[in-house]
């Protein structure tokens, strides 16, 4: 049976990586297979295409030249990953897809609608996510963070626009999520990752067909040993119902 397809979503400095992270890791625990990617990227073809957009090459191009490459390094991807993944039962749970081409070069960068949707048409079809977890956050203090994050750091192509660009972002996204509620669900970013992942928790629990974790042991994930002090085996039943 197919996998569930989760995507993580949100401005500069939200977030989106560490909460990736730290779900994968839960559902792994739960002897759930999963495979932990982003964008641009997550193939060899997508990573040498991130360099390209990240480092500001392709910038003096336009905005649509950017979509398009972002649309090249996607097919890679759904192709040498994503789609493979999901067809073998395995969740993916990416950091970026869809929405941030939408966003970054459609809604901000003024690139057609049609356009976009003519190249989700061609490199995503019917390959969407199960969910959309769009982590909300001021621009001001998600630029703050990801000047920290940097620690001194150069700044890549997106990170380096101005603060009224990066506030436009965060409109764009409510405005998918508020026309998407189906498939998307808006968390605060703000407070600590740990409280973060607890309501990401909550939501991928309820959305994708499981109504409470129990307390059943499971099969150990050959993928993963438990760190120190976590138990071997955690509860499963909250996601049977999306498993099977």
């Amino acid at each position: 049976m197919r996998g569930k397809f989760i995507t993580f979503e949100g401005g500069e400095g939200s977030g989106k990586s560490t909460q990736a992270a730290l779900l994968a890791g839960r559902l792994r625990t739960l002897g759930i297979s999963v495979v932990l990617t982003r964008e641009p990227g997550g193939s060899p073809g997508a990573e040498a295409v991130r360099h390209v957009l990240l480092s500001g090459a392709a910038k003096p191009l336009g905005a649509e030249a950017e979509a398009i490459l972002f649309a090249a390094a996607r097919a890679d991807h759904l192709d040498q990953t994503i789609r493979p993944a999901l067809e073998r039962g395995a969740w993916v749970v990416c950091d970026r897809f869809v929405d941030s081409t939408r966003v970054y070069q459609g809604a901000v960068g003024k690139v057609e609608s049609t356009v976009i949707r003519a190249l989700e048409r061609v490199t995503v079809g019917d390959t969407l996510p199960d969910l959309t977890i769009v982590l909300d956050l001021p621009a001001e203090t998600g630029l703050a963070r990801a000047a920290g994050r940097r620690e001194g750091g150069a700044v890549d192509r997106f990170e380096g626009e101005a603060l009224a660009f990066h506030a436009a972002l965060r409109d764009a996204y409510r405005v998918i999520a508020a026309a998407e509620p189906e498939r998307c669900a808006v968390i605060d970013a703000a407070p600590p990752p740990p409280r973060i992942a607890d309501e990401v928790w909550t939501v991928v629990c309820a959305r994708l067909g499981a109504a409470q974790v129990e307390t059943d042991k499971v099969e150990p994930d050959p993928e993963r040993s438990p760190p120190d002090g976590e138990p071997s085996a955690r509860p499963r039943a909250a996601l049977d119902a999306a498993v099977s």
